[in-house]
């Protein structure tokens, strides 16, 4: 059995919440560079919470942006550089 499997759903929660939260805060770190370099980035993240809840992709990213992702990105996304897009194209090829 794996170890993830014995935390309470409590504590799990706790926890995701703590990581949405941090993601929030540090609008610095690019999704491209989350990409980059874990091959998951907030949009993936919505998208995994909204298929748990059962609700649609758009609320699942509100819910992970704590805001519309539109209004997520004309704030605080930048121009991704060729060299980001390498490593992003490099990393998400291992989620396969």
């Amino acid at each position: 059995m794996d170890t993830l499997d014995t935390i309470g759903d409590a504590a799990a929660a706790q926890a995701f919440r703590r990581l949405v939260r941090h993601l929030r805060h540090r609008s610095d770190a690019q999704n491209v560079d989350l990409m980059g370099l874990a091959g998951f980035c907030r949009n993936c993240l919505g998208d995994w919470v909204a298929e748990a809840a059962g609700i649609d992709k758009a609320a699942g990213r509100d819910a992970v942006y704590g805001m519309p992702y539109g209004d997520w990105k004309r704030a605080h996304q930048t121009e991704a550089s060729p060299d980001q897009l390498r490593r992003m194209e490099q990393s998400v090829a291992k989620n396969a």
